[in-house]
C-alpha cells in the first residue's frame, strides 16, 4: 500500500513538473514574440515595420526563432504566436502555431533568428483562421518594407508581409513554402484545453497568462501609436 502511494506521489510530481516545463515553454516563446515587435514596434526602431503597415494589418504572426534541420538539407521550424484585429481594434489572445518548410527568406551571416508576418488582407486572414495552410498555394508572401516612415505599397499584392530578424539587424523576407499548423500542445498549456484556431484569433478564447496578455497589449500599443 505504502509503495503504491509512493508511487502515485511521484508519479502526480512528474506529471506537475512536466505541466510546469510546458507552461515556461509557452511563456518564454510569448515573451520572445514581445521582445521582437517591441523591437520592431517601440519608438527607438527607426528600422522596423513602417506605421502604414501596422495600420493595415489584419492579423500578426511571430515566429521568434526557426531551428534548421540537418536531416534535410535547407528545412527548418519553428513555434510561433498569432494574433488578429477584432471588430472592436482590440486584438485576440495569442494562437500559437508551428511553422515549418524548406530555407526561405534573405539570410544575414547565414542565420536566420526569427520571422514576422502581417497579415495584411481577407485571403490571408481567412488561411491563418483555418489554422493550417502553405505559404504559396494561394496565399502568396513578399519580403514587407522596412522603416516605420515607408509605405506598404511594395508589397501590396501579398497577403503576407515578411520580416526576417537575424544578429539584431531587420530585413525583409520571403516564406514561399512554408506550411503553417496549430500547435495543439501549447493551446491546451496557454488555454488549459483544446481551442479551434479561429476561436481564439475570433476572440472567443481567454486567457489569463501575464505573458499573453504583454504580448496582445503589444500589438494593440503598436498600432494605436502608428494610427496616430
Amino acid at each position: 500500500m505504502k509503495k503504491s502511494i509512493a508511487i502515485l506521489t511521484v508519479g502526480m510530481l512528474a506529471a506537475g513538473a512536466s505541466a510546469a516545463i510546458a507552461q515556461d515553454k509557452v511563456d518564454n516563446e510569448l515573451n520572445e514574440a514581445t521582445q521582437i515587435m517591441h523591437e520592431l514596434t517601440g519608438p527607438q526602431s527607426s528600422e522596423g515595420i513602417p506605421d502604414a503597415v501596422l495600420k493595415d494589418a489584419k492579423c500578426v504572426a511571430v515566429i521568434p526563432k526557426m531551428i534548421k534541420g540537418g536531416f534535410v538539407v535547407g528545412a527548418q521550424h519553428g513555434d510561433g504566436v498569432a494574433t488578429c484585429r477584432l471588430g472592436d481594434g482590440h486584438w485576440s489572445p495569442p494562437a500559437p502555431f508551428q511553422l515549418s518548410g524548406a530555407s526561405f527568406g534573405a539570410q544575414i551571416g547565414g542565420e536566420e533568428q526569427g520571422y514576422v508576418m502581417m497579415v495584411m488582407d481577407n485571403n490571408g486572414l481567412q488561411a491563418l483562421h483555418s489554422g493550417h495552410f502553405k505559404v504559396g498555394a494561394g496565399v502568396d508572401a513578399a519580403a514587407g518594407p522596412v522603416g516605420r516612415e515607408a509605405s506598404g505599397s511594395a508589397g501590396w499584392k501579398a497577403s503576407i508581409l515578411s520580416y526576417s530578424r537575424a544578429k539584431g539587424a531587420y530585413i525583409g523576407a520571403t516564406l514561399q513554402g512554408a506550411e503553417l499548423n496549430q500547435d495543439h500542445g501549447k493551446t491546451k498549456e496557454l488555454y488549459g484545453h483544446e481551442v479551434p484556431f479561429t476561436a481564439i484569433l475570433d476572440g472567443d478564447a481567454h486567457t489569463d497568462e501575464p505573458a499573453a496578455v504583454e504580448f496582445v497589449h503589444t500589438i494593440n500599443r503598436a498600432v494605436e501609436t502608428a494610427n496616430r
